[in-house]
């Protein structure tokens, strides 16, 4: 007699711009969850595997009606806390898009409310569960710290995407928004706490909110000695030239991710392949030249934007059903969050921020 089949979990997906869309469909073609209801604030029209569903505008209404076990929060970040403290509190798991919230008060808020509730919490890390980004984070803690981190990513936008970008600012800066990934990177290779931020900013455009910036720094300094930066800028102004730059150094050599020739940076898929993975090691022979040539690792068969949806809510699954302990998953969710909050702080007064 075949084994019975747990039932799927029901989840309300809150939010349907890009990352709610096809978080809605990794949840659509997993059978292990079942949409109860799918909310947006405005009027949107749905498509292809998703044109079946009906969309809502009410989160609270839509949670109180259906009773779901998850809660999948893609809004704009100024709503995530509340509407994840909301669906903790009534019992649901939570699955929340980055950055965890718009305060450090507001994340630990969150991360409070899980713990209180005993429900589990994924955040939006999409990289954490790329099998290339796993490899070059393994590569560069062979190599041993302290280590320089070098990373961006530049997005040239313009049409719907630079007016995604200009609701994105109402709230969060680029640096703030992105930079928890590149962030959560350097903390996963170095192990060290981050010690103190610094950040700087500018506002190239009369089109956003006067109080911010689309185009921002930020470095980072670790209590083992590392030192990271990480750039973002988001427009029509923003330059194509080296746009994506993900590269470690250490005392034995760097680990570098090396774009193909033409990539662009309003592709979304662009911003998680790796395409090649060069390894550099420093080591020399007696005559000074170095020992053995730079390995170059193709990373084929890449998950893309969508697969990599489809494998977090898959973890998302599995950490209900085989009850993840994801206190250290929560813990540097916060931590990233931290930081690049700390280098907003930094633009805004000029001042360095020890943490």
């Amino acid at each position: 007699m075949s084994e019975q089949q747990p039932k799927p979990l029901r989840v309300v997906v809150a939010g349907l711009g890009n990352m709610g869309r096809s978080h809605a469909l990794a949840y659509h073609r997993n059978p292990g969850f079942e949409i109860a209801a799918l909310v947006n604030r405005s009027s949107v029209e749905l498509e292809g595997e998703l044109a079946e569903y009906a969309v809502e505008r009410a989160f609270k209404e839509a949670l109180k009606r259906e009773k779901p076990d998850v809660a999948s929060i893609n809004t704009y970040s100024d709503s995530h806390a509340d509407y994840a403290v909301m669906a903790l509190e009534a019992g649901c798991h939570v699955f929340v898009e980055k950055p965890l919230a718009t305060t450090v008060k507001d994340a630990e808020r969150v991360v409070a409310a899980a713990k209180a509730n005993g429900r589990k919490l994924v955040v939006g890390y999409i990289l954490r569960h790329h099998p290339s980004w796993q490899r070059l984070i393994a590569e560069a803690r062979a190599l041993g710290g302290p280590y320089v981190f070098r990373m961006n990513l530049n997005q040239q936008s313009s049409g719907p995407t630079w007016q995604t970008h200009r609701q994105l600012m109402e709230t969060t800066s680029p640096i703030v928004d992105c930079g928890v990934h590149y962030v959560d990177v350097m903390c996963q290779i170095t192990d060290a706490k981050p010690v103190e931020v610094r950040g700087m900013g500018l506002r190239l455009s009369d089109e956003i909110n006067p109080d911010m910036y689309n185009y921002g720094h930020l470095q980072v300094l670790f209590a083992d000695g590392s030192v990271g930066w990480y750039e973002a800028g988001w427009g029509p102004m923003i330059s194509e030239t080296a746009f994506f730059v993900k590269d470690i150094m250490s005392p034995k050599g760097s680990v570098s991710i090396v774009m193909d020739e033409g990539a662009k940076s309003d592709d979304i898929d662009t911003h998680t392949r790796t395409a090649t993975i060069r390894i550099h090691h420093a080591e020399r022979n007696a005559e000074g030249r170095f020992s053995r040539p730079d390995e170059v690792l193709e990373m084929e068969g890449e998950p893309g934007h969508q697969d990599l949806c489809e494998r977090e809510q898959d973890f998302l699954l599995k950490a209900v059903r085989e009850d993840f302990d994801l206190s250290r998953h929560m813990e540097d969710a916060v931590q990233s969050l931290k930081v690049c909050l700390a280098a907003d702080e930094s633009v805004r007064t000029g001042r360095a921020v020890k943490l």
